[in-house]
């Protein structure tokens, strides 16, 4: 892969200033986020049809690496990375769900509606599309002497899942700071079991993510976080298994739960990167659901429906206790990436409460789901975008499901039994289904089960 490169530059003034992606750097001198950008005209040198022949072949190999779902596109990813630092646990090629009669529940088409199955990889989350990238990067620069003791991150849970799975794998010490009693048990228990330094700090994930800023800065640690653009190199490829799995169609809207707000631009990337090369002949709509507890972006998005920018509007906010803990993010780290990918896709933002979000998690797990509560503020968003017209029955719809429903039992539980009946002052939630106690006796059983399912 020789002919082909990639580098660091400052994100929104490309084609100035650049560094190497073997350098520890995370943001260009005057503070502003970095972007890894990637010789296109190089990659143009190969036909579309051939990326998409070989993209599809590598789809269902059984060789290291190309049965990866990001390392199958490499090129596109990080084409300077020595094979041999390649680090990889089977990350990718999740299956996108054809789900008729939610789609129909909702108000769409029977063929409209797909769910996108990140929490099949292998942590759980779609967090390992971007840190496969990142560790296998720094495994390559400590290769060459670059002084890297550890990688750390702030983490809601996922992150933390991914870095210590992927250290793990290389034999690179990893520390990860999480917000005290604010992330759920399976989350917790991942980066424990993997080896990671934990640091349990009191304060929230904004809170967390200052203060290893400053660690970084310090130490000889290397920051894992989405300010980390490599990240996104790996996040983006999710864009490109959508299309795949749609037989290289482009969606109408992708909608993606949104904290820190890389992954918007990671979709946005992918699909920029396929429509600029030909693969595809256009973007998506894209629509960032957020927790109503947190959700600076789409307050900013309602001002600004009545004038003036995003930019305009966007302000910091102190998130408060949400069940999608992954996305409790007040102060999101890629603000600036997510602005520029919803101007560049006419695209929305919009929140959901917590009952519209536990309530659409518990009703897409009676079509057959499993749903983290994040996926369930993206249920309850697209909900929302049907019902008053943004997105019309026919619109082909994806919604990232970024997380497994096994990390966030407790909410489903609290749920089902009730706990959370306090969220809907009208009554008990429609989806509600606690278990039912009785006597060991088979009258007693037979009598339930009779007048449950008589004609």
């Amino acid at each position: 892969m020789a002919e082909f490169s990639a580098r660091y530059e400052r994100f929104g003034a490309h084609g100035g200033a650049f560094w190497s992606l073997d350098e520890v750097i995370y943001r260009a001198p005057d503070g502003g986020l970095l972007d890894v950008v990637h010789d296109l005209e190089a990659l143009a040198t190969r036909s579309p049809e051939s990326w998409r022949a070989l993209f599809d072949a590598r789809a269902g190999a059984r060789t290291w690496p190309d049965r990866s779902g990001v390392w199958g596109k490499r090129e596109w990813v990080l084409p300077s990375l020595d094979s041999e630092h390649i680090l990889t646990l089977g990350e990718g090629n999740t299956q996108l769900l054809h789900l008729p009669k939610l789609a129909r529940a909702i108000g769409l088409d029977a063929g409209s509606l797909h769910i996108k199955q990140c929490g099949q990889s292998h942590t759980g989350s779609f967090k390992d599309w971007g840190m496969t990238v990142l560790v296998s990067q720094v495994q390559q620069m400590r290769s060459k002497g670059v002084p890297i003791a550890a990688v750390g991150c702030a983490s809601t849970g996922d992150t933390s899942a991914a870095l210590s799975a992927y250290c793990a794998l290389a034999d690179i010490p990893s520390v990860v700071f999480l917000p005290a009693d604010k992330i759920s048990v399976a989350q917790l228990v991942q980066p424990i079991a993997n080896g990671s330094l934990v640091l349990s700090l009191d304060t929230d994930f904004d809170g967390c993510m200052r203060i290893i800023r400053e660690v970084v800065e310090a130490l000889p640690i290397y920051l894992a976080n989405s300010m980390n653009s490599l990240r996104i190199e790996g996040q983006k490829t999710v864009a490109i298994e959508i299309d795949q799995q749609l037989d290289w169609q482009v969606p109408d809207w992708v909608v993606v739960p949104g904290g820190n707000l890389g992954n918007v631009y990671a979709l946005y990337k992918g699909f920029e990167m396929m429509r600029a090369l030909g693969v595809t002949d256009r973007l998506p709509r894209l629509a960032v659901a957020q927790a109503e507890h947190a959700s600076p972006l789409a307050q900013a998005f309602e001002k600004a429906q009545a004038g003036g920018s995003l930019r305009d509007h966007y302000a910091p906010v102190a998130a408060k206790k949400t069940l999608a803990s992954a996305i409790q993010i007040g102060d999101p780290v890629s603000i600036e990436r997510a602005f520029l990918a919803l101007e560049r896709t006419r695209g929305i933002a919009l929140s959901a409460s917590e009952g519209e979000l536990i309530e659409a998690c518990a009703r897409g797990d009676r079509k057959g789901l499993f749903t983290c509560p994040h996926t369930g503020v993206a249920l309850a968003v697209t909900e929302k975008l049907v019902a008053r017209g943004d997105i019309a029955p026919e619109d082909r719809v994806v919604i990232v499901s970024t997380a497994h429903g096994l990390k966030f039992t407790e909410s489903k539980v609290a749920y089902h039994t009730g706990l959370l009946d306090g969220l809907f002052p009208g009554g008990a939630p429609s989806s509600r289904n606690p278990p039912i106690g009785l006597p060991a006796e088979v009258g007693v059983v037979v009598d339930l089960l009779r007048k449950r399912f008589s004609a």
